[in-house]
């Protein structure tokens, strides 16, 4: 974590907006900042179903606008949702997520990362396999990686 807030005082970017050339330092930063140009909003409000690009902006909307404090334990993970930065398309699951971008995003270059890391993570028997069947590009490509290692 200190590495990653060291990199927040570079004065070189490394990772640059393709819309408005803003730099960041980190590829998480750059994501986030997309859905400023995207309008990509993955964070609703379940009381009023206002939306926001950032969870912390959600939180502090239901703090601030509808008097609910969320509270968590020193180091307690909330809740991961798996937003498709192409279409705003969200998930709890990264299995669902998987699924999704095999199904609507299959040639996207950006979302490929998720697809490598997912199956590499199968592989190694970290994570749980798909829910579903996996369309053959997954299929091939697990096998091939299986015959590698």
């Amino acid at each position: 974590m200190l590495t990653r807030h060291l990199k927040c005082h570079s004065i070189q970017k490394r990772h640059r907006c393709p819309c408005c050339a803003k730099g960041f330092n980190d590829t998480f930063d750059l994501k986030r900042h997309m859905r400023t140009h995207t309008g990509i909003r993955p964070y609703k409000c379940p009381a009023c179903d206002k939306s926001f690009t950032q969870r912390c902006s959600l939180e502090s909307h239901l703090r601030k606008i509808h008097g609910v404090l969320q509270s968590y334990a020193y180091r307690q993970r909330r809740s991961k949702i798996y937003v498709c930065e192409e279409c705003g398309f969200t998930s709890p699951s990264a299995d669902t997520y998987t699924l999704h971008i095999l199904e609507a995003h299959p040639s996207n270059p950006m979302l490929s990362k998720h697809l490598r890391k997912r199956v590499a993570g199968v592989l190694r028997g970290e994570i749980g396999g798909l829910m579903h069947p996996a369309p053959c590009y997954l299929a091939t490509h697990v096998t091939t990686r299986r015959q590698t290692l």
